[in-house]
């Protein structure tokens, strides 16, 4: 049974935390903006992966501080030097991309082409050379350039966070890019106690604390020859390992009734 911290104490927590990494960013981005126009491609892309590492990390070290929340994500620094590869775990909540970020400082993101734009974290995907989902072709062929030049590549197979316990139908793109790269798939299986920052949760709505978050490494699997079988084969290996997992988050109707806005 979870102890739960008092109420007025969750309410200092959420804000301090969501303030805190929001500071980070908004002072991080101009800074990275600029360096975005100045340094060769390659080391912009070294320094801010790590800046975006490190801002993190230190978000990570504040909740756990604070005992908001507690994180085992430890196993995920097995694959710190395990050269390239997909990354692929599943998407309970919006916190998972911090987590798998924060233990490694080599990885390009897939992440929406909208926040490219956003204020707080524009600047810093940019330098970081983070990769735009809009085009899905184009999408593969940078995945696949970023693979080639070493980097590992974060991509959540579900396409958005889950809304469909234990897992959302699994896109092919994981597979695409795999298959043209030439590089294994790692599965990442994140667990959690707490439906927090869930599809649908609102930013300023207070979980109850301390949440649990736990990684474990699953499955690596061998670049695929057909998408399709592959991407099922995936859907039900998550499944089964969240049908063992120690930590499940509570139904939270939101995220259902916010499910076609994926």
């Amino acid at each position: 049974m979870r102890r739960r911290l008092p109420v007025v104490y969750e309410y200092f927590c959420l804000y301090a935390g969501l303030g805190s990494l929001g500071l980070m960013c908004l002072a991080w981005s101009p800074f990275a903006a600029l360096l975005y126009l100045l340094l060769p491609e390659a080391t912009g892309r070294r320094v801010g992966r790590l800046a975006i590492t490190l801002v993190f990390r230190s978000y990570i070290w504040q909740l756990s501080a604070l005992g908001a929340c507690r994180f085992d994500i430890r196993e995920l620094d097995a694959l710190r030097d395990q050269g390239p590869m997909i990354l692929a775990p599943n998407h309970p909540c919006l916190l998972d991309a911090v987590m798998v970020i924060s233990r490694l400082p080599n990885v390009a993101c897939i992440m929406k082409a909208a926040l490219l734009k956003n204020i707080f974290l524009g600047g810093g995907a940019r330098l970081a050379r983070y990769i735009p989902n809009e085009k899905p072709l184009q999408m593969v062929y940078a995945a696949c350039d970023d693979l080639a030049r070493g980097s590992q590549l974060l991509i959540f197979p579900e396409g958005t966070r889950t809304v469909r316990a234990p897992v959302n139908p699994i896109l092919p793109s994981v597979a695409l890019i795999a298959r043209r790269a030439k590089v294994p798939v790692q599965t990442i299986i994140i667990e959690t106690d707490s439906a927090y920052l869930a599809k649908g949760w609102p930013l300023f709505r207070r979980p109850a604390m301390p949440i649990h978050y736990r990684i474990r490494l699953g499955r690596r699997f061998d670049p695929p020859k057909d998408a399709s079988v592959f991407s099922a084969e995936l859907e039900s290996y998550f499944a089964e390992e969240l049908a063992r997992a120690q930590f499940v988050p509570p139904p939270f109707p939101a995220a259902a009734a916010d499910a076609s806005a994926a």
